[in-house]
């Protein structure tokens, strides 16, 4: 019986990754536990700790340690990937109605180096003229208090980033006017309960998110797979089956999502939102591997750059396992 090598790979419960979780797809010469913990322990765990051979991870926060140590090395795997647009918040009562008026006043964030925060940031620079440095932000827990950066910030960012109180929360500000929005990829509590009092700053975000999509060839990537680099170094051979297992797993997911006969997912018009998503991204709509995404990698290495979170202008193939380049044919 030939051997296997043990790895724990963290990583969220996706469709996209199913297969690995229940064994229906295994990486080749690899026993592999997959454990489904929420994103944000696993980052602050695998950042803070080191605990994982293998782990999803911010995009942001791993070029930030790219950059610094470079304790870990990633696939071109993406398993999150969202639009941001529908992630800025403020108060219903606020005089705030484009993303201008954001000059000069409060936005809190749960990390400023947060991937969400970086796309929304760079974005409103680009196409909503709202320079990076034209808010003042505020940093902690969105629904519980005493969260910080994972990684610390770079000093001299050029913009005002200060915590808040070690007891408040960013949606109990925004509530009583503490804070004047807020970028968060979560769903501040008391919105996802229904409360009018806070409301998204775009009315229609699907709207811009396709005419941006539309506009740019950009469906923006949040997090990447990593493989700890002492594990990696000692058998490189890991990136390549790994990635192999995660593109494995991400058709089939693919595959099945079309299904009509018997809905997959919970989503009563799933057959039109798919047709919907493929009219605007294409029929592989979420795709791995460098190429496919060089646009919108290139576009999140450029603003982690030019927000001062990154030392150097990485490229994409700068950031990922050289195994993973390219592939062998037939």
């Amino acid at each position: 019986m030939s051997r296997r090598v043990p790895l724990v790979l963290a990583c969220g419960d996706y469709d996209r990754t199913e297969p690995l979780r229940s064994g229906t797809v295994t990486p080749d010469g690899v026993d592999l536990t997959y454990l489904a913990l929420p994103p944000e322990e696993i980052f602050y765990r695998m950042l803070r700790h080191r605990e994982f051979e293998a782990a999803e991870l911010s995009l942001s926060s791993y070029l930030m340690n790219l950059d610094r140590t470079g304790d870990f090395i990633a696939l071109p795997v993406f398993p999150s990937r969202t639009f941001r647009h529908n992630a800025i918040y403020i108060n219903a009562d606020s005089d705030i109605r484009v993303p201008a008026d954001l000059a000069g006043r409060h936005v809190g964030v749960p990390e400023y180096q947060m991937t969400a925060a970086v796309w929304i940031r760079g974005t409103l620079a680009e196409r909503h003229g709202l320079p990076v440095s034209a808010p003042r932000y505020r940093t902690g827990g969105l629904n519980q208090p005493g969260r910080a950066e994972k990684l610390p910030l770079p000093e001299h960012l050029g913009v005002e980033i200060e915590p808040i109180g070690p007891a408040q929360t960013l949606t109990g500000m925004l509530l009583d006017g503490g804070i004047d929005a807020l970028y968060s990829a979560r769903l501040p509590l008391p919105f996802a309960e229904g409360d009018p009092r806070i409301v998204r700053l775009f009315p229609d975000p699907r709207a811009v998110e396709e005419q941006y999509a539309l506009d740019t060839g950009i469906f923006p990537i949040m997090h990447v797979v990593v493989v700890r680099r002492d594990v990696y170094e000692q058998r490189p051979w890991l990136a390549r089956s790994l990635y192999k297992a995660f593109e494995e797993a991400r058709g089939i997911a693919l595959a099945r999502i079309g299904e009509t006969n018997a809905l997959r997912y919970s989503l009563p018009w799933l057959y039109d939102d798919l047709a919907r998503a493929r009219s605007v991204l294409g029929h592989d709509y979420w795709p791995y591997g460098v190429d496919a995404n060089d646009t919108t990698l290139r576009t999140l290495l450029r603003y982690s750059h030019e927000q001062g979170l990154t030392g150097r202008r990485f490229a994409p193939a700068d950031i990922f396992a050289s195994e993973c380049l390219d592939a062998y044919r037939v």
